[in-house]
């Protein structure tokens, strides 16, 4: 009986956000889970993984008006895409949940309401000076020059009723639980992180409620009221599970709970580490035990946006590389702590190395040989002289240092270490093929028996090998072993070597595994994907405009249209001297909280990354951002808007409709070069 046999193992991804088709960044997260979930299992773990959609908010109701169907209809539709391609992927996830699920949705209203009975919710008001065209509430300190920090535009002073969760009341013994906890959030960065940007300079109330969108969880006292997101998101985790609010848990949740890893992008780090212990600590239940932010899959070139037709989604690079190919990639490359790079390029790289030669190739060398000169039946005949033991004894040593070390890896969630580890023993086992030259040694009748070994050596490497494969690629796991003949070891039986059972026939003819392309083809492939993309995109915004009624009357573009605006006083080049301008490139993005008008990017100029927060969210997405390389102001004073900090300008173009276009070099610059 192994150490881990019947203990429960609860894993946990975010829920993706029901707002679009998720790109193959969000895919990751499934990816990794499900390859720490499979790994739980083969340890004798008794695992439960849940994953699912988040799909309230006032996102969700604007979108769904957009496009002319209820709220209801439009989560339906993405949630399916993203099931989909959960399931194209592989996952072995055991539960599905949805937000809108209505014994989810109960329970919210339950937890609403026993948090305000005991008073950790309160009603409240939203305070402040309000913009109405962006329907925002800023304090003071967020305006500029008095005005909405948003649009400009000018403010007045006013309220909006909503309750408010006590953060502070729970803030030391968070923090107290952190410091006592060392494992709770990891890497240890992230942790560094929140304590000393957040909990230690003190929490300001959370706003549980709103009023402005109806849908939500209607707050079940006051139904004016629905649920914002964080509170009815987060209990996710254990609604799931059948956790009841009045104490009749299900058999689920007294079972699992508390979760063993919350596996999340770092982007919501705060909300996992900060928000949803304190809900738990207030409903007086365990917290997880671990949160673990994983980094973000950029894309390759720094260029690729959804305006332009070229975001990378999972469905289409399976329909090119395979499904195990794409799981290898985001799987192998993605560091434990940065962010991690894909593009096509990268891809057919990986395939045609990786997986084509190193993996692929030798599995058919292995079997084409065995079927050439024995027939296709493997049987260990031993070794007769010390030269030959040593050499076997090498490869024995490898392969079982490489299942040691990928277990030693996978308990510190350092997934691309454990596959590399894995892949150690296809490489030493090609290099033991190279060493022993069964080409030569047939040749010799009087080694025969020798070469019998060397092919049984090599595909109880194999064997092993493939076995550890497949909580990563679980489809060529099971092809090889097939082809081999071999059952799937448990991870004890992989400590040991020597368990391929002599005189098994494999396959007569090999399967190619992984086919070696062509990177001219693959990016005719990815052309043709990307304008199908741009057509799909072009309709969808042609569609929207109809709809806004902002369509030009003769149809056509106005590309000869000229503006001409006020002239500002002439100044000098000593006065022109004094801005630095700089090309950044913008690796992250992300929508400023409680605006609607300001995204906030993180841009890489030269060494250094910078905040910088624009307001062209009606403009640009999150995810068209990233990428980009962009001109920047680099010596403008640092400022907070709408309560973000901010280091540095956006150059932007603007029509007289207010459109607004990014700045770009003409030709690929190195971000930090000069703009003189």
């Amino acid at each position: 009986m192994c150490d881990n046999c019947k203990k429960p193992y609860y894993i946990t991804t975010a829920i993706a956000y029901t707002s679009g088709k998720p790109h193959i960044g969000n895919t990751y997260e499934i990816v990794l889970a499900d390859s720490i979930a499979r790994f739980k299992r083969e340890q004798g773990f008794d695992v439960r993984f849940q994953t699912g959609t988040d799909e309230h908010g006032q996102k969700i109701e604007l979108k769904a008006e957009a496009a002319g169907v209820s709220p209801k209809a439009f989560v339906d539709d993405v949630a399916g895409q993203i099931k989909t391609i959960w399931d194209l992927m592989n996952t072995s996830y055991d539960k599905f949940i949805r937000t809108t699920d209505a014994d989810h949705e109960a329970q919210v209203q339950k937890i609403f309401k026993k948090l305000y009975d005991q008073g950790d919710i309160y009603k409240g008001y939203y305070e402040g000076m309000y913009c109405t065209p962006c329907e925002s509430f800023f304090t003071e300190s967020q305006l500029v020059d008095g005005k909405c920090p948003d649009c400009g535009r000018e403010v007045q002073p006013a309220k909006e009723e909503a309750y408010f969760f006590k953060m502070s009341k729970y803030a030391q013994r968070l923090i107290d639980y952190i410091n006592e906890h060392p494992e709770f959030i990891q890497p240890v960065s992230r942790k560094n992180e929140m304590m000393n940007n957040f909990l230690l300079p003190g929490l300001q109330d959370l706003c549980v409620s709103r009023t402005s969108f109806t849908w939500g969880v209607p707050v079940s006292f006051d139904p004016k009221h629905v649920t914002y997101v964080w509170l009815d998101a987060l209990t996710n985790y254990i609604t799931g599970l059948g956790y009841d609010c009045d104490g009749n848990h299900g058999e689920l949740y007294n079972k699992y709970w508390p979760a063993d890893l919350h596996l999340i992008g770092k982007d919501i780090i705060r909300f996992h580490t900060i928000y949803w212990p304190i809900f738990l600590m207030a409903l007086d239940l365990p917290l997880p035990k671990q949160v673990f932010g994983h980094p973000w899959l950029l894309q390759g070139d720094g260029k690729m946006s959804k305006s332009k037709g070229n975001v990378l989604y999972a469905d289409d690079l399976a329909d090119v590389f395979g499904v195990d190919a794409v799981r290898y990639f985001v799987l192998h490359e993605m560091p434990f702590e940065n962010d991690g790079v894909i593009s096509w390029e990268l891809m057919v790289e990986r395939m045609n190395s990786d997986l084509a030669n190193i993996l692929g190739n030798l599995v058919n060398r292995t079997i084409s040989m065995s079927n050439k000169y024995f027939g296709g039946i493997v049987e260990n005949k031993g070794t007769d002289n010390d030269t030959d033991a040593a050499l076997d004894a090498d490869l024995k040593n490898t392969v079982l240092a490489a299942v040691q070390k990928t277990e030693d890896k996978m308990d510190q969630l350092r997934v691309a270490d454990a596959i590399t580890a894995i892949f150690e023993i296809f490489r030493r086992s090609n290099k033991y093929i190279d060493e022993t030259a069964p080409w030569t040694l047939a040749k010799d009748e009087a080694k025969k028996d020798r070469l019998a070994t060397v092919l049984y050596n090599l595909a109880e490497a194999i064997t092993i090998g493939a076995s550890l494969l497949e909580s990563f690629m679980p489809e060529a796991s099971a092809k090889i072993l097939t082809q081999l003949n071999a059952k799937k070891r448990t991870l004890e039986e992989m400590k040991e070597f020597g368990l391929y059972e002599s005189g098994s026939k494999v396959t007569e003819k090999p399967e190619i595994l992984f086919a070696r392309l062509d990177l001219k083809e693959v990016l005719a492939k990815a052309e043709e994907i990307q304008k199908k993309q741009q057509a799909a995109n072009a309709a969808e915004s042609g569609a929207a405009g109809e709809a806004a009624g902002d369509g030009a009357e003769d149809g056509g573009e106005k590309n000869d249209a000229v503006i001409d605006i006020e002239a500002k006083p002439e100044i000098t080049y000593d006065d022109f001297a004094k801005l630095q301008f700089q090309v950044g490139e913008i690796i992250a993005c992300e929508a400023v909280k409680k605006s609607k008008k300001l995204l906030c990017s993180q841009v890489k100029v030269g060494s250094q990354v910078r905040q910088i927060v624009s307001g062209i969210k009606a403009h640009y997405t999150p995810e068209e951002m990233v990428g980009k390389k962009v001109m920047v102001v680099t010596n403008l004073k640092p400022a907070k808007l709408a309560g973000v900090l901010s280091e540095g300008m956006l150059l932007c173009a603007e029509d007289a409709e207010g459109n607004l276009a990014l700045m770009k070099p003409e030709k690929d610059m190195p971000a930090g070069a000069e703009i003189c």
